[in-house]
């Protein structure tokens, strides 16, 4: 489970946000606030600025313009207070290919201060939950995509953060991954969670609160 949340704020408020690419607005003007423990789903068309959100949040992109409040602290000037408590799952696994699924997870441990016996079955419980405890040795470079990215959720979730952004996490997971997925990152987890997707009949009935996203057209919360 993550660390507890302060119920009384937003755990995400956005306000006026707005990025640019040169002279093109990627994002322009989004807002929303997102409670403790919820979930917002985002939908939107290839390059109406979905993933420029989430890497927003996850404090590895600045906004040009308008207010962001992730747990308490803002953005840009307060990102180095959150990293520690945002758990970031994007296009890219973040995996180390010549390294095993246990030697990435301990890698990840050490940055996140887990060391030791703490580090040793914190790795273990997640490799079970993901299904993986008999690949952990394999290295990243000989495991499927599925495979992959099941170990880039275990990655995502193992220091117990409290903010989950999500880009696509169904992408290349079987029935047997979904399943997995659902129990580490999904709405029982605990998380307060922002899902980019493409599939909203996967992800509308976890939402409680919707996004929508457009080229050229004003963002719309539901």
């Amino acid at each position: 489970m993550p660390e507890s949340q302060d119920q009384e704020r937003p755990a995400v408020a956005v306000a006026g946000l707005r990025r640019d690419y040169g002279d093109r607005a990627a994002l322009d003007g989004v807002g929303f606030e997102l409670a403790a423990g919820a979930t917002l789903v985002v939908l939107g068309p290839n390059g109406a600025g979905k993933t420029t959100l989430l890497r927003i949040l996850a404090t590895l992109l600045r906004p040009s313009g308008g207010e962001v409040l992730v747990l308490g602290c803002a953005l840009p000037k307060e990102a180095w207070k959150l990293r520690g408590k945002i758990g970031y799952l994007g296009h890219e696994p973040l995996l180390y290919r010549d390294l095993s699924g246990r030697e990435n997870l301990r890698f990840h441990a050490r940055l996140h201060g887990i060391a030791g016996a703490a580090a040793e079955a914190r790795i273990e419980e997640l490799l079970a939950a993901a299904g993986m405890d008999r690949r952990g040795d394999d290295r990243v470079a000989d495991l499927s995509a599925g495979m992959r990215q099941r170990l880039a959720i275990c990655r995502c979730v193992l220091h117990r953060p409290e903010l989950l952004l999500l880009d696509e996490p169904d992408s290349n997971l079987d029935a047997e991954g979904r399943e997995a997925a659902r129990e580490l990152i999904g709405p029982g987890s605990g998380h307060t969670r922002v899902v980019v997707t493409h599939d909203p009949e996967r992800f509308l009935p976890e939402a409680d609160a919707v996004l929508r996203l457009g080229i050229g057209e004003a963002a719309a919360v539901t």
